[in-house]
């Protein structure tokens, strides 16, 4: 029985018929009293401490290698999946753990200052990532809503919040009545439209020399320009 209050309610209510059925004989039936009594005394069926406590654990099947009642073919069988999962999950741990451990590790670390260094790594980005001088209509058609200047209407988005002078070069580029768009490249229009570090460095100097633009590498991953 699964539920062991069940069965602690079911004692106490044979206890009580046994009792009454016993004290019903009066003082002539002392024999009959103490016979019952006996037999109630041994039918104990309250479990054991260990079966409370596989019955309430969280494991997985534990409550049911230790259920309640007499060994049965059942219990056999979920001790048996109960062992090998452990088994099969130390064995798994064992590997992991030997796994780890055969990579070479350091528990000590020094710290050597250099004398000299190589040139550093450094990136330099603009803050507008293109130029808006260097846009033209075909750029316009195709990036206009990418780069928030037009709406998906290709209208000038937001006219009241821009500028005098963005407002009179979109005018004049932003007038596709009767234009033919031209076949457009993302790549193309990064390299063209982004900044050029020969114009945004002002001065370079490192351990005493010169350095300029030509000792930096331009990429561009996510058609952004970094050097």
């Amino acid at each position: 029985m699964r539920n062991y209050q069940g069965v602690v309610v079911q004692q106490l209510g044979q206890g009580s018929q046994a009792r009454g059925g016993c004290g019903r004989g009066g003082g002539a039936m002392m024999d009959l009293k103490e016979s019952c009594g006996s037999e109630v005394s041994g039918d104990n069926l309250w479990p054991s401490s260990w079966q409370l406590f596989a019955y309430r654990s969280t494991l997985h099947g534990l409550r049911f290698v230790f259920a309640y009642g007499p060994l049965t073919l059942r219990h056999l069988l979920w001790a048996a999946t109960l062992l090998a999962s452990l088994a099969l999950l130390a064995l798994e741990s064992a590997e992991r753990l030997a796994f780890f451990f055969s990579y070479p590790h350091i528990l000590s670390m020094d710290a050597v200052v250099s004398g000299s260094l190589v040139f550093p790594v450094v990136t330099v980005c603009n803050l507008n990532p293109y130029r808006f001088a260097n846009l033209t209509r075909n750029d316009l058609y195709h990036a206009g809503e990418l780069l928030a200047l037009l709406d998906v209407h290709l209208r000038v988005q937001d006219p009241h919040l821009a500028e005098p002078e963005v407002l009179e070069f979109l005018a004049g580029r932003a007038n596709f009545t009767g234009y033919k768009p031209k076949p457009f490249s993302m790549e193309e229009f990064t390299e063209r439209v982004g900044h050029d570090l020969e114009e945004m460095m002002l001065y370079c100097r490192f351990q005493g020399q010169e350095c300029s633009h030509r000792d930096f590498t331009t990429v561009s991953p996510l058609h952004l320009f970094f050097h």
